[in-house]
């Protein structure tokens, strides 16, 4: 029999209910973040921002109620570049079981110094990928309980002109802040596709899906107020050519929402917009080769292996 996704076109304006499902959105509480967990609250599962920021998760809950009156959103204290703080995360989530996380939450800062977190990790590699490196190891046994639980990691586009240097993970040699930010984004995403990978092999019901946003700009997206201000009329004036190529970031939110909700989904898929990979609806699409190379993918997770002290494929099953 063909799902209900396969009889119907996908409406990302009519998304299917997810009565009873709980999520996890890290960084929920801003940007492409807050637009998933608006949107995945509209379904009617119980949706948990992860956030660092307590007065920040509050305004977004605040705000969901008010585009989704009848939400059921809440929110965790979650720091990923804390790494020692994770399990006691997980923990204060109070759940049996949890049928998707959305890793989400990053850092991308523009300008040097380089910055390191109190355990010495450069802090956009820490946060981008190591952080979600070890969350999924604390969250895999609350998955592995749902059934056809999803792990979806968002990546980005600034990590297809990328490479990693597995010589130096850390960007300590000429570091560039732009240059570092895509390579965190490149592992998250390699991360992604490599769990998905031993997740099959180990026969999990547990998926795991990358998505990118595309092109996502502020001036391009609807007001939240207290979460996304408005933009003033002279900025979306000025952003109006670019809607041709690229869209806001409640949009860049339709490729995570889908991969969570979409039952058509396959685990090891990658999503991002339909237009060139820039805007519109959500797609699949092939999986960047650098992203898919299996070799470069072992070596990072056996990288992040050391430097968390944890590794998710000792729970996979």
């Amino acid at each position: 029999m063909s799902s209900p996704s396969a009889r119907r076109p996908w409406n990302v304006r009519r998304l299917p209910r997810a009565d009873g499902s709980v999520f996890l959105v890290t960084g929920g509480n801003a940007g492409i973040g807050y637009f998933v967990a608006e949107q995945l609250s509209a379904t009617g599962a119980t949706v948990v921002l992860g956030s660092r920021d307590a007065a920040k998760a509050e305004a977004a809950i605040a705000s969901i109620r008010v585009h989704v009156p009848d939400a059921r959103v809440r929110a965790v204290p979650l720091d990923l570049a804390d790494l020692p703080s994770l399990e006691a995360t997980v923990g204060a989530l109070g759940v049996d079981r949890l049928d998707a996380v959305v890793h989400n939450a990053g850092v991308a800062l523009d300008d040097p110094p380089r910055r390191e977190t109190a355990d010495g990790h450069e802090l956009m590699f820490a946060t981008n990928h190591l952080g979600h490196f070890a969350l999924t190891r604390w969250l895999m046994p609350l998955l592995s309980a749902a059934p056809g639980a999803r792990v979806v990691t968002t990546g980005s586009f600034a990590a297809k002109s990328e490479r990693l240097d597995l010589d130096d993970l850390q960007s300590r040699k000429g570091y560039r802040p732009k240059r570092a930010y895509g390579r965190s984004k490149l592992a998250q995403m390699s991360f992604g596709v490599e769990l998905g990978r031993r997740l099959r092999a180990a026969g999990s019901t547990v998926a795991s899906v990358v998505v990118h946003p595309g092109g996502a700009l502020d001036a391009l997206t609807p007001s939240r107020p207290s979460v996304h201000p408005r933009t003033t009329v002279g900025a979306r004036l000025g952003a109006a050519p670019a809607a041709l190529l690229v869209h806001g970031k409640d949009a860049g939110a339709w490729p995570a929402v889908r991969a969570v909700l979409d039952p058509s989904v396959g685990g090891g898929q990658l999503w991002g917009p339909r237009a060139f990979g820039l805007r519109g609806e959500p797609r699949p699409e092939p999986v960047w080769s650098h992203v898919a190379d299996t070799s470069v993918a072992e070596r990072l997770w056996d990288a992040s292996r050391d430097l968390t002290g944890v590794d998710p494929g000792t729970v996979i099953g």
